[in-house]
């Protein structure tokens, strides 16, 4: 088990960004504290693939996918082990800097979160600021139409760039903050329930984006909703923490094997709305 923190990180070598990857967390435990929350979960998630997490409340998922980029390590009492390796190098060799795991594996929220203040288009780049990355105004100016386009928003935003974030809808503010995660170029985007604050109009557009952007960037969710699991995973993994014992994973495999022909019977009960 290991204390983690955010210091002393020398820097490693750049692997190339928005080049597709595997995500294979290995025997991954995680603890808040001594509460044990996470025991040795395995999960490979394949390139140009959509992940979904699925599981009743309670049971490690958000947790182990605040394991896959370190944001686990954000809470002061929280311990890890195990390896998460990105194409086989795994982001928590001490070698490695957090910023560069960060960069390539990126993170979108339950809750939209924009900079409310900020332009439209200020905040598409603003994870280049945060991230130390650089670009001129003429290459940030295809960034933002390239970002927006990506993630379903530019049509409806295309004349209003200058106005603030904050005075978008809902689904908008989040797909919004989708632009600003693929800015940086991620490998890897994971998406903690991102349309659970959604209405269906704009459930659907998410969906819709996470489907278009599958074969750039490998995309790994976390999701209550069994139907909107069924129709943007391409694989999925069931989490379940029983009698007070830390989070595992009951199986996983195939999307349509796991809704349609599931091994575990507790795995038939959850997908079928029998607890949960």
């Amino acid at each position: 088990m290991t204390n983690l923190t955010m210091d002393n990180f020398s820097a490693a070598p750049v692997q190339p960004q928005g080049v597709l990857a595997d995500l294979d967390a290995r025997n991954v435990s995680a603890w808040f504290g001594d509460h044990k929350v996470l025991d040795r979960v395995s999960l490979l998630m394949p390139k140009g693939q959509v992940t979904a997490l699925i599981g009743p409340s309670g049971c490690g998922k958000s947790t182990f996918l605040r394991t896959l980029n370190r944001m686990h390590e954000l809470v002061p009492s929280a311990s890890f082990a195990g390896e998460v390796l990105l194409d086989g190098s795994d982001i928590y060799d001490p070698s490695r800097r957090i910023t560069e795991a960060r960069r390539h594996i990126g993170m979108v929220f339950q809750k939209p979160n924009p900079f409310p203040a900020m332009s439209i288009a200020d905040n598409v780049t603003a994870g280049l600021t945060l991230t130390g990355l650089k670009v001129n105004k003429s290459d940030a100016a295809d960034l933002i139409e390239e970002c927006l386009t990506k993630a379903g928003l530019w049509k409806e935003v295309k004349d209003r760039l200058g106005q603030p974030g904050g005075g978008l809808s809902g689904g908008q503010q989040q797909r919004l903050c989708i632009a600003r995660s693929l800015a940086v170029k991620p490998r890897v985007l994971l998406m903690d329930e991102p349309c659970s604050a959604l209405d269906p109009t704009s459930t659907r557009r998410i969906e819709q984006t996470i489907t278009e952007l599958a074969s750039e960037v490998t995309i790994v969710i976390v999701t209550h909703n069994m139907q909107q699991a069924a129709r943007v995973s391409n694989k999925c993994a069931f989490f379940l923490a029983e009698a007070g014992t830390p989070g595992v994973i009951v199986e996983q495999g195939d999307t349509t094997q796991i809704f349609e022909k599931p091994i575990d019977d507790r795995t038939n009960d959850y997908v079928n709305g029998r607890f949960g």
